[in-house]
């Protein structure tokens, strides 16, 4: 259950009460009322289910140490649209989120600073904007938020709600900022300033505003101009039908399947006709989020849906090119596939765990601001510097260049209409490499340059996915460098390999037994300390350490190509539910113990190719896993919900 609060202790610029002498009637609002009483109204429009009025900071904190649910508090000086209060209510970014204006600050009114879309300081010197009188508490940090209100009730300079989100800040809550874009919302001081208020809020037709905000603030290139122009108005007419965002990602995902197919079969009006359906299939991925953000429908499921979904949808493409590739007569269709999905999988584990990175560094400006001299801080401030200069042309070749997922499916589109499925491939292949090149080679300098180690602040053996086996070796130093070595040892195992199956030979049996060594030492980093500036990209390396030792395993043992193909993407399928995860910040799946780590699985494989049945081997665990798979998704999003419920009920 949500609880509302509004906070009718005085703010320091003074408490009005009384409506304007010429009041305006904008729509969905009560006329007349003291913002009091309309403030409640509007929070019981937004979706709460319960409205107080508390008189002071120690009647909110008794009333928050009953709260089981979120909780929303506002003061009584603010004038916003409903539409404002509820997006505020449902926003997905974080459990705790303060709404953030950028109207100068008023006498009372604390100041925040913001990086990342996270409220980084409450009253910093060189703030990003102003407290917008408003904010969310998640269920977790009541505790926090009962006890700064209980230490804030003695009055100061700030007003009350102010008062409130500074100890809350002051506390190490992560507390992120929702700012306002199209609508209305300020904090007014005296009757003249709600009386412009409310004509601002009254001007703005609020329901167009919010169709314009159900896409994205920053998008990339591709679909900002090819797909957001139109997709908007799909959205509208989902939500007039009924359809909800996990509806409009399956009919996604039936496109991208049905373009695969497409791929494979080949002929140029297939190719043409699995372009056009690919097109349709992203537009339509984008359509979800923005009906989720129309019709403020978000939930856990739908977001590890998206991620799943759309992982799934790219690399079941890929397949499809691949047995096109081979079907029209070149031999390494698959192996490009393979190569294609495995990049994309390590280029998005770098993504997520910079990202972690980045979002610590941010939550320790001291850090950050070290050696802002050094290369690391002036790649920083250049950064900045593009992405702050919207619409310019190194605004648009920074997005474009690092290969997002619009201009991946674009550029399969296009490629595999024209030129065909290996075309395709290899141009996915080439901008990849030279994108991941360029990203990683920036991000290193930078994280240098931060000194964070994010792997400290999560819980690294879930995420590395060590497994029992990594647990029980002794433990070494230098994470990253055994992490590299393993990689490095399955990348050569790889290349023997393809060497030996090439020549027509077989694999001696020494190189798997080197490689799997390799690879345990690297899983001996398991329990030592994270605190390295590259650490973050030891999952990564892991990653693709993994993936080439299986797909050497299967070469080697002359495994059929769909069948590596299948094991490796049913291990991507089971690496984005730990990255959905940490980016949700959720638990670990239900049954993660038994997908047996990393480690595990590659001891079980190498046994299979020394024995001679490396494709049993790859098919069995490969179906094992999947089945693992699907099993913990049921637990994890229709069985336990539906126990907390005390009924059942699917997701969504």
């Amino acid at each position: 259950m949500t609880l509302a609060i509004v906070l009718a202790a005085e703010p320091a610029a003074g408490h009005l009460t009384e409506p304007p002498a010429h009041p305006v009637e904008p729509a969905g609002r009560v006329n007349g009322e003291p913002l009091t009483e309309r403030l409640a109204a509007q929070w019981r429009r937004a979706g709460a289910d319960d409205v107080r009025i508390a008189a002071d900071l120690t009647e909110l904190a008794d009333l928050v140490a009953g709260a089981t649910g979120p909780v929303l508090v506002s003061g009584t000086d603010l004038v916003a649209h409903t539409a404002v209060l509820k997006h505020l209510a449902t926003s997905p970014v974080g459990p705790t989120v303060a709404l953030v204006l950028t109207d100068p600050p008023a006498a009372g009114q604390a100041t925040v600073r913001e990086e990342r879309g996270q409220v980084v300081e409450v009253g910093a010197a060189d703030a990003s904007g102003v407290f917008g009188g408003a904010l969310r508490v998640g269920a977790a940090d009541l505790p926090a938020l009962a006890d700064a209100a209980r230490r804030a009730g003695g009055g100061g300079p700030l007003g009350a709600v102010d008062r409130l989100v500074a100890g809350l800040a002051a506390r190490g809550t992560l507390i992120f900022a929702h700012r306002v874009r199209l609508l209305v919302a300020h904090r007014v001081g005296d009757e003249a300033q709600r009386a412009a208020a409310e004509s601002a809020v009254a001007a703005v037709d609020e329901d167009r505003a919010e169709l314009k905000l159900s896409v994205k603030e920053r998008d990339d290139f591709f679909t900002t101009f090819f797909v957001s122009t139109w997709s908007p108005y799909v959205t509208k007419a989902a939500a007039r039908v009924g359809i909800g965002p996990t509806g409009v990602t399956m009919i996604s995902v039936a496109f991208a399947v049905a373009a695969a197919v497409l791929f494979g079969t080949g002929g140029r009006p297939a190719l043409v006709a699995g372009a056009v359906l690919l097109y349709l299939g992203f537009v339509l991925d984008c359509v979800d989020g923005q009906l989720a953000r129309y019709t403020r429908h978000f939930s856990a499921w739908g977001g590890w849906l998206d991620t799943m979904a759309d992982r799934f949808k790219e690399y079941v493409v890929y397949a499809g090119l691949g047995f096109g590739a081979t079907h029209a007569g070149f031999r390494y269709g698959w192996a490009l596939a393979l190569a294609a999905m495995t990049l994309q999988t390590v280029r998005h584990m770098t993504d997520t765990w910079y990202g972690a990175l980045h979002d610590e560094a941010a939550r320790r400006p001291k850090v950050v601001t070290a050696d802002a001299g050094g290369i690391g801080g002036k790649l920083n401030a250049a950064s900045t510097r593009v992405q702050a200069d919207t619409g310019s042309v190194s605004y648009w070749l920074k997005r474009t260049v690092v290969f997002p997922i619009g201009e991946r499916w674009a550029l399969i589109a296009i490629a595999a209409a024209l030129f065909g499925p290996l075309v395709a491939l290899v141009a996915v292949l080439v901008w990849g490499t030279l994108a991941f090149a360029y990203t990683g080679g920036l991000r290193t300098l930078r994280a240098r340059w931060m000194r964070v180690p994010v792997l400290t602040t999560v819980d690294a053996g879930l995420h590395r996915d060590d497994g029992l086996l990594a647990r029980t070796l002794p433990t070494a130093r230098r994470p990253l460098l055994l992490a590299v070595l393993g990689a490095l040892g399955a990348a050569g195992t790889l290349v023997w390999a393809l060497l030996a199956v090439h020549g027509g030979g077989d694999l001696p049996v020494w190189v798997p037994v080197l490689a799997l060594v390799l690879l345990l030492g690297a899983a001996q980093g398991s329990r030592s300390p994270h605190d390295g500036s590259l650490d973050w990209l030891v999952p990564a390396a892991l990653r693709a350490a993994e993936y080439l030792f299986a797909i050497a395993v299967g070469v080697a043992g002359r495994a059929p190509a769909w069948l590596i193909f299948g094991y490796v993407l049913v291990l991507t399928l089971h690496h984005y539910d730990l990255t959905a995860r940490l980016e949700k910040r959720q638990s670990a799946p239900p049954l993660h113990a038994a997908t047996l780590g990393w480690p595990g699985r590659s001891l079980l494989l190498a046994i299979g190719l020394i024995a001679g049945y490396a494709s049993i081997a790859l098919a069995t665990l490969g179906a094992y896993l999947l089945v693992v798979f699907v099993a913990s998704v049921v637990l994890a999003w229709v069985v336990l919900p539906a126990r907390a419920r005390g009924g059942v009920r699917s997701p969504g």
